[in-house]
């Protein structure tokens, strides 16, 4: 199944992706589930029943929201591609770089990935998203994937200088309206097999960073073995694992992202995240 949360008339839902309509699952199911995260929560029982009888919209219809917008946690793994670490000459380590990001950050696809007034070095980052189905604290390995509700795209927007600001990454990493997520979690059953998908980033119709989730120095569930052994992973929590190398900030001279920009980050059979690039008011 492919799952989002949307917007309909100012109304916002949640459902399953059906080709080029969305199914309306949220208000079938809204004496059961509060949202998706409760969905999730529950193991997506009783959604797929619902889904064939809930009312179709079509997708140009809907404004996208972030797939999850109210995860308990997101937590971001920092320099996970050998070519990623080696542009930023980062020494080699035991264990994964996590950060974390807020879910007020976050936006849909298709809407605006917002450049601060305080700030032009807007970069992107594309990667991978895993969403938690199944709670847990100290998870194995062995058990690690079962702990997967699904995966979706996200592009996870930096502001550079902010981040350089100190060791920590977490001020560059939490500018409203910089974590584009969407447009919809895949199943794992849907999506299959990870490691030889690839992932792709494109800025203007250009190739900026291209990979395969096989080339991942921490694969998903060695995340999640390790981010369950400092916190306890609840039901709609996000890891965003990793962005592959050819970042704006590593090239010469930079590419940083402006207004006017559209960024896409693919990734084989899950689908396109779109986002142009904006402004901040003043």
């Amino acid at each position: 199944m492919r799952l989002s949360t949307v917007r309909i008339a100012g109304r916002a839902t949640w459902g399953v992706v059906d080709q080029d309509s969305f199914r309306d699952v949220g208000t079938v199911l809204a004496s059961r589930y509060a949202d998706l995260k409760a969905a999730i929560a529950a193991g997506l029982a009783g959604v797929a029943e619902a889904a064939a009888s809930a009312v179709a919209t079509p997708l140009a219809d809907i404004e996208w929201l972030p797939v999850v917008p109210n995860p308990d946690k997101i937590l971001c793994v920092g320099l996970n591609y050998e070519m990623h670490r080696q542009e930023t000459g980062r020494s080699e380590v035991e264990n994964p770089t996590i950060f974390a990001r807020y879910a007020n950050s976050q936006i849909g696809h298709l809407a605006p990935i917002v450049r601060p007034k305080v700030s032009t070095d807007l970069d992107y980052e594309g990667e991978l998203a895993i969403i938690i189905g199944k709670p847990g604290r100290y998870i194995s390995r062995d058990e690690a994937l079962s702990h997967v509700a699904g995966y979706a795209i996200y592009n996870d927007g930096s502001i550079r200088d902010f981040q350089r600001h100190t060791h920590q990454f977490t001020p560059g990493k939490n500018f409203p309206g910089t974590g584009a997520f969407g447009p919809w979690m895949m199943t794992p059953d849907e999506l299959g097999p990870l490691p030889d998908l690839r992932i792709q980033t494109r800025l203007n119709g250009q190739v900026v960073q291209d990979a395969t989730f096989g080339q991942m120095i921490f694969d998903i569930a060695r995340q999640i073995e390790y981010c369950s052994s400092f916190t306890r992973l609840e039901a709609g929590d996000v890891i965003a694992s990793g962005t592959p190398g050819g970042v704006g900030a590593k090239r010469n001279p930079p590419l940083w992202m402006k207004p006017g920009d559209v960024v896409e980050v693919e990734i084989d059979r899950l689908g396109i995240l779109r986002n142009p690039i904006t402004d901040e008011a003043h």
